[in-house]
């Protein structure tokens, strides 16, 4: 069984949904980047997004914008993403991890390669925004032949007759994003994410994580209640780069953030 497989498995048995984290690799450098990573299971994430440094990060909004300028200048690659990971499970084998980001630095990789070399640090998943399922083909093989999971994004828009196409190769689990927009800036209505996973589950039995415009605990506790998981993205980075302002540790108050995000989504079907 996958780790996210396993994951999963574990929090439907504890009646719960998952937290899933995301943070931006090298940001603000690579050191605090690496205390934030490895101190993330122990504040709460279930599941753990591991941010690609990318030059045009089109669906992002500003504030994992401005994070990915602030790691590329921190000299932040893929390369330097996967040997973060790899350093990460020498401690944790158990917490899944998923890099997100955009599909040309792994095509500059090479696509057979990069997924041997992600599978070897220790990847569980991919979520590429900008790799639709009618261009997947090049990749999906190697991601299945190294078991790494294909996690496909919904949106608002993704209509019934989409919907299939999207789920018909994903696994590990469904992404629907809940506003036709950029990370970090709208929030969807409780009743209009309700209606959109009840929607997507007729299409695929696979979780369903909602992300996009969920910042508070509140938020990803009302997340939690409708969906198999609450994705959390620039809230925490936008924690980390605020400490860092006030010359404090950008990761510890990250991770404090994290704690409280963790209550509000363990509390959330209680």
């Amino acid at each position: 069984m996958s780790r996210l497989a396993a994951r999963f498995a574990k929090l439907a048995a504890e009646n719960r949904a998952a937290l899933v984290t995301y943070s931006m690799a090298f940001d603000p450098d690579r050191a605090a980047s690496q205390e934030l990573l490895n101190g993330l299971p122990a504040a709460g994430a279930d599941i753990i997004e591991f941010g690609m440094p990318f030059t045009d990060p089109m669906a992002d909004g500003p504030a994992i914008q401005y994070a990915a300028q602030r790691a590329l200048a921190s000299g932040g690659t893929l390369k330097g993403c996967l040997e973060m990971v790899a350093e990460f499970r020498r401690t944790d084998d158990e917490t899944p991890i998923i890099l997100m980001g955009y599909y040309n630095p792994v095509y500059s990789w090479g696509p057979e390669k990069f997924c041997a070399d992600a599978a070897k640090a220790g990847i569980d998943g991919l979520i590429l925004v900008d790799l639709p399922p009618e261009e997947a083909d090049e990749l999906l093989p190697h991601c299945r032949a190294n078991d790494i999971d294909f996690i496909f994004l919904t949106t608002p828009t993704s209509d019934d007759a989409r919907l299939p196409v999207i789920v018909g190769n994903a696994s590990g689990f469904v992404y629907y994003v809940s506003i036709a927009g950029i990370t970090g800036t709208a929030s969807a209505s409780a009743s209009a994410i309700g209606d959109a996973v009840t929607r997507i589950k007729r299409h695929t039995a696979l979780p369903v994580c909602v992300g996009f415009g969920i910042k508070s605990p509140q938020q990803a506790a009302e997340v939690a209640r409708l969906a198999d998981g609450a994705v959390v993205g620039s809230a925490i980075v936008a924690a980390a780069f605020e400490a860092k302002e006030r010359g404090e540790n950008p990761a510890q108050a990250a991770l404090a953030l994290v704690r409280e995000l963790a209550a509000g989504v363990r509390g959330a079907r209680g």
